[in-house]
């Protein structure tokens, strides 16, 4: 073990860690604007209550991922200052937009929202939590922008003198075809957690407590989480063939298709090796992964050693597959848990048809672990993003060892990396906690406002 060991550890484990907050804090600020939006329109005071408390299962969860984004972001001078100083002018520019615009703005008008009950008028107020809920999906645009560049690198050129990329095309940087494809399908994903979160506490209120007015919240998240689950499907299907086109290796090592084929079978389930370099047992689906790959059945897919063969070449001596269980098993486990949340949406929305009101006690249980699907299925969709580029930094041009900071020894980095993971353990029992709390105790009562206290509309 050294340095580059450890930093990849604790970036990776920083990034999952931050993650478990970013899809959440996106979907829930739209939710909770339609709650609002819904209660404007109809003055239904249902809506108020379930905007409030939602409103705070939110506000939570955006604290902490504010807190272990910026954490995140040190790390590339912390660590990967090799790597910040190559892309430092390429990679710099959507970070710091998304920072000085996106998030200023997310921020600013969240702020407003917070403070703004019964002291704004009521439709400003309403646009706050709009205008938030814009930010954070600006935001998430900007930094795929930058996560995507490191996947397929364009727009820029690197300076013969300074050995650094250098900006050439921002326009190109912004409209990536993998940040074309690859924004909504995230976002899909954030609205597939919001969804499944909303429907799980609606659910458990209704089967516990029969709380009547957690009947709407049910059904807006149950039917948010299904539209969600063929939205990441449609759009992931356009990523796969996009993946295919300008990263061949991640799709080979997804399907851990070591030969090249024509037509190509999709994998079911494959058993390797010990050492992922050989496939040993597999189940296919014929002409399948042709489809995902290429948009025809008969398209050629290549494979992992002729890749390798062909990197080689190109790129000098050295191994450039990834490690194939990781990303054969986190490919489908993102999939598979996907799958399983909106089956259980589904579930959820049965339960209650006609005004019904569900008993049954699986339910109650399943609402347990149904935010943890979809959740999970986002951290691995990002793990095998990631770990699908290795050995590459960025896409062709810096290998992931050569951007760790060459001044930082293997024990600065252990220093780092465990007190990190010991206050991300804490932060984690105390965001748990709270949501908890808050998600037990159930709708705010919401007294009559006093008239002479409500501002006049505008």
């Amino acid at each position: 073990m050294d340095a580059l060991d450890v930093a990849r550890w604790q970036f990776g484990v920083t990034t999952v860690y931050h993650f478990l907050f970013v899809p959440l804090t996106i979907g829930l600020s739209v939710l909770v604007a339609v709650l609002q939006t819904i209660w404007v329109r109809t003055g239904d005071e249902r809506y108020l209550r379930l905007t409030k408390f939602y409103g705070k299962l939110f506000l939570v969860n955006f604290a902490m991922g504010v807190v272990t984004g910026i954490v995140q972001e040190f790390q590339f001078g912390m660590n990967w200052s090799d790597y910040s100083r190559f892309v430092g002018d390429v990679f710099g520019v959507p970070l710091a937009i998304e920072a000085l615009f996106a998030f200023f703005l997310e921020s600013t008008f969240l702020g407003l929202w917070i403070f703004g009950w019964e002291r704004l008028p009521q439709r400003i107020h309403l646009a706050c939590i709009w205008i938030a809920a814009a930010g954070s999906t600006a935001s998430a645009y900007f930094i795929l922008a930058a996560n995507s560049w490191m996947q397929n690198p364009v727009g820029y050129e690197v300076d013969p003198d300074t050995g650094r990329a250098r900006l050439t095309d921002f326009g190109a940087v912004l409209t990536n075809k993998v940040t074309l494809v690859t924004f909504p399908h995230t976002i899909a994903g954030c609205f597939l957690v919001a969804g499944a979160l909303m429907t799980a506490v609606a659910l458990w209120h209704l089967v516990k407590h029969r709380t009547e007015a957690f009947r709407p919240a049910l059904r807006l998240g149950a039917w948010v989480t299904l539209a969600a689950a063929a939205a990441v499907a449609i759009t992931g299907d356009t990523q796969g063939k996009i993946m295919t086109e300008v990263q061949p290796m991640k799709m080979a090592a997804a399907e851990a298709l070591y030969q090249t084929e024509q037509p190509a079978a999709f994998s079911v389930l494959t058993i390797g090796s010990l050492d992922g370099g050989q496939e040993v047992f597999a189940i296919k689906i014929p002409y399948l992964l042709s489809w995902l790959g290429t948009g025809d059945t008969h398209g050629r897919v290549e494979g992992i050693n002729d890749l390798q063969t062909q990197y080689a070449a190109q790129f000098g001596p050295g191994t450039y597959n990834p490690v194939i269980p990781v990303t054969y098993w986190s490919f489908r486990l993102m999939i598979g848990l996907g799958m399983l949340a909106a089956l259980m949406a589904l579930i959820a929305l049965w339960s209650q048809r006609r005004g019904r009101t569900p008993t049954s006690k699986w339910l109650a249980r399943a609402c347990l672990v149904l935010p943890l699907l979809p959740m999970a299925a986002n951290i691995f969709g990002w793990i095998f993003t990631e770990m699908g580029r290795q050995p590459w930094l960025v896409f062709g041009e810096m290998l992931t060892r050569d951007g760790v900071s060459r001044s930082v020894s293997l024990t600065e980095v252990l220093t780092s990396f465990t007190t990190f993971t010991l206050l991300y353990g804490a932060l984690a029992l105390v965001e748990v906690r709270l949501l908890v709390r808050y998600a037990k105790a159930g709708l705010p009562t919401t007294p009559a406002p006093d008239p002479a206290r409500v501002p006049v509309e505008v």
